[in-house]
């Protein structure tokens, strides 16, 4: 990807403890009614943040397509041209996309001839009955050992709706200890029918379901998978948390339940060990900071 380990000239601000009006707050509100009782769900500020990140690709005459989806948030990038929205995902989905044999053009015997195909990527956004569609503009960085990407979409008006501005959440650049409560965001095609699993779960874009599950920091580990811990000279390459997360979900934020701000990025789940079992896996949020210029700092040919 030719934006691979690219650096922004911007710099992302600093929010380990931001002020009431920009940290994520969670709170539970009615969300319907049934014959027995009452249904309640969790609801943040942080909603208007989110985003589904659709990649797609299909074949001129329609007969073979390809979709996949991830969750992204918006950041505040300073800077950024008024109409567009920076965007924290996951850049699995988009390389999923990339190796898919309808878009093997790339390769030095293309399966695929270039213009036997249409491809793109869009952000939606909205309410679940309303949503509305925004093409990705660029990519503007890729970090592959971390699994990030960082996009830019143009929210200017669109055909299939209203445009409403993204809000953006606050990143904390310093890791939490393990134990810190945080929320994560979860998304799945289908709620579970039963169980207490099955609770508090709201519509969401693209047909999907969400929620914003209470969860807890377990730990750290290095590239080499090692544990790692903050506060230390260690590498700190993967979060892992409680609970795992459920398939969809990648790209979402975890939130510091206390200090309402982005401390890490949703990857999936990971084999841990016999004794943990599968564990929810993430990278820290700090690691989105490698994709901005630190405060201050003039990199050389930019000046």
């Amino acid at each position: 990807m030719k934006r691979a380990g690219h650096v922004l000239d911007s710099s992302l601000p600093y929010e380990s403890r931001p002020g009431a009006e920009r940290r994520a707050r969670f709170s539970n509100v009615p969300v319907g009614q049934t014959a027995k009782a009452e249904v309640r769900a969790d609801v943040s500020s942080a909603d208007d943040a989110l985003v589904m990140v659709a990649h797609a690709v299909q074949d001129r005459k329609g007969k073979s397509q390809k979709v996949s989806y991830s969750s992204g948030f918006a950041v505040h990038a300073p800077g950024t041209p008024e109409g567009e929205a920076v965007l924290v995902t996951c850049a699995h989905t988009l390389e999923e996309i990339r190796h898919d044999p309808l878009l093997r053009a790339s390769l030095p015997s293309p399966a695929v001839h270039p213009e036997d195909h249409l491809s793109g990527s869009f952000v939606i956004a909205g309410q679940p009955t309303a949503p509305v569609f925004h093409p990705v503009k660029s990519v503007l960085s890729a970090m592959h050992r971390a699994d990030l990407l960082l996009l830019s979409a143009s929210l200017s008006p669109s055909s299939s709706g209203p445009t409403k501005a993204l809000r953006s959440l606050p990143v904390n650049p310093y890791p939490v200890q393990p134990g810190t409560p945080v929320r994560a965001h979860f998304v799945v095609d289908k709620p579970p029918q039963t169980g207490r699993d099955s609770e508090g779960w709201t519509p969401w874009v693209g047909g999907t379901w969400r929620k914003w599950v209470k969860g807890t920091v377990v730990g750290y580990r290095d590239f080499a998978g090692r544990e790692a811990k903050p506060g230390t000279y260690d590498s700190l390459a993967h979060l892992h948390f409680d609970p795992p997360p459920t398939p969809g979900s990648s790209g979402g934020p975890i939130i510091d339940e206390e200090s309402g701000a982005v401390i890490g990025v949703i990857l999936g789940t990971q084999f841990v060990s016999q004794l943990q079992g599968v564990r929810g896996w993430g990278v820290p949020a700090e690691t989105i900071f490698e994709m901005f210029s630190l405060p201050g700092l003039k990199l050389k040919g930019r000046e």
